[in-house]
């Protein structure tokens, strides 16, 4: 394998992960907001990692890998898609509080605010600094091998 692929690997984990943490963020800076523009509700999002292309999700497993090594083989490319990050909106339902004196309050006195869990953003926020840290510390791992190489070669003369 090409050391370029490999650091390509690390540096794909570590855009899926920032992707991850600035989506948390937005999600909790917008936990408290009635309306955004327009007068629409903040949509909680989320982020799905995937490798795939859609229309390639479909077959058994040695199917896709199948044709996974075939594609690498012709294209001289990684034989394994590299991960990418989708933000899809979320599924969470909103979330009722009864404030009467809100001018956004309904005819009962409840608003309505974005489904956002606090907590649960910010675990999957640590959970995605942990894993861009272990990418880091994967691509640091790597540079050092490469360069332990380098280094043996160079002491060839």
């Amino acid at each position: 394998m090409d050391y370029q692929q490999v650091f390509a690997i690390s540096a794909a984990g570590m855009s899926v992960e920032h992707t991850r943490v600035d989506v948390a963020a937005l999600n909790l800076a917008n936990a408290n907001t009635t309306q955004g523009s327009g007068g629409v509700r903040y949509q909680p999002l989320r982020v799905v990692a995937t490798s795939l292309p859609a229309s390639n999700s479909a077959g058994s497993f040695s199917a896709r890998f199948d044709a996974e090594m075939a594609r690498a083989q012709i294209g001289g490319g990684m034989p394994f898609s590299m991960p990418t990050a989708v933000i899809v909106p979320g599924d969470a339902s909103p979330r009722r509080v009864y404030e009467p004196d809100n001018p956004f309050a309904d005819n009962k006195g409840f608003i309505e605010y974005p489904g956002v869990n606090p907590a649960q953003e910010m675990i999957g926020m640590m959970g995605a600094m942990r894993a861009y840290e272990a990418n880091v510390a994967a691509m640091n791992m790597e540079k050092t091998l490469v360069l332990r190489t380098l280094d043996l070669g160079g002491n060839q003369s």
